[in-house]
C-alpha cells in the first residue's frame, strides 16, 4: 500500500459520519490532519469502545471497501484493543485502547475539529507515542513536539 492521502481520510470521516461512529484520528494521520509535514503508511484511529459503535463499523469498513472476515468483525464489535486491517482499499489501524490515554471520554474532551475531520489534541497523540515506547515513536517524538509547539503558537 501507498502513503496515507488526505482523500482516504475523507472516505473515512463521511462514512463513519453516516454510521454516527464516534472515533478520532490518532498518531501520525492525526497530526497530518492537523499539518504535520510527514507521511504515514496507514491511518490510525482512536475508535469508542461499544457493541453498537463496533457493530456500525463493521457495516462502515465494509462499505468502505475492507474485506473484513467473522473473527475480525468479531474483533471489532468487542473492541479488541488494537485491530490492523490490511484487507481494504488502504491500510487501517483500529485502536480501542491506544497506550497513554485512559479513555475515548477523555480524549473526546480535548479533540479538534479540523475541517470536518474529529482529531486527537497534540498533547494526546504526543502522549500515547510517548507511553507505546515503541522506536520509531521515540525517534518521532522531538519533531512531533516541535510541531505541537508550533501549532499551539498559532492559536
Amino acid at each position: 500500500m501507498g502513503a496515507f492521502e488526505y482523500r482516504q481520510a475523507e472516505e473515512i470521516r463521511d462514512v463513519f459520519r453516516q454510521h454516527h461512529i464516534r472515533f478520532l484520528f490518532i498518531g501520525k494521520s492525526g497530526a497530518i490532519l492537523l499539518g504535520y509535514p510527514d507521511t504515514t503508511q496507514d491511518a490510525d484511529l482512536f475508535v469508542e469502545k461499544s457493541p453498537q459503535n463496533g457493530t456500525a463499523l463493521v457495516l462502515a469498513l465494509r462499505e468502505l471497501g475492507f474485506n473484513l472476515t467473522d473473527p475480525q468483525a468479531g474483533e471489532i464489535v468487542r473492541g479488541k484493543d488494537f485491530v490492523q486491517l490490511k484487507n481494504g482499499p488502504f491500510d487501517l489501524d483500529l485502536v480501542f485502547a491506544p497506550d497513554g490515554i485512559e479513555s475515548f471520554a477523555d480524549a473526546w474532551s480535548r479533540h479538534l475539529e479540523i475541517e470536518g475531520f474529529p482529531v486527537c489534541h497534540p498533547d494526546d497523540i504526543i502522549r500515547s507515542k510517548r507511553a507505546a515506547n515503541r522506536a520509531k515513536d521515540r525517534e518521532s517524538l522531538p519533531r512531533l513536539e516541535a510541531f505541537r509547539d508550533y501549532w499551539l503558537g498559532r492559536k
